[in-house]
């Protein structure tokens, strides 16, 4: 079953402001380029709650799920 991109990409819009701008940049930047393996990991990822996932990106909290640290790094870039 493949996923569907476009609700992935609807679920990357954030409540917390500097999520949103995180998103919008990963977005234009990577998101057309990911695989349906990274794709999986993104929806899995987004699942967090905003704060969480906030500092997962920001770097105050580690990762701690191996397979979404390729996703909290492409989201991490400048």
């Amino acid at each position: 079953m493949s996923i569907n991109r476009g609700r992935v990409r609807w679920q990357c819009r954030r409540a917390l402001l500097e999520l949103d701008l995180v998103f919008a940049r990963f977005l234009e930047r990577d998101f057309d380029r990911l695989t349906d393996g990274q794709l999986a990991d993104l929806e899995d990822l987004l699942r967090c709650e905003d704060h969480d996932l906030w500092a997962m990106v920001n770097g105050s909290n580690p990762c701690e799920v191996d397979r979404w640290k390729e996703m909290i790094g492409l989201l991490s870039q400048r």
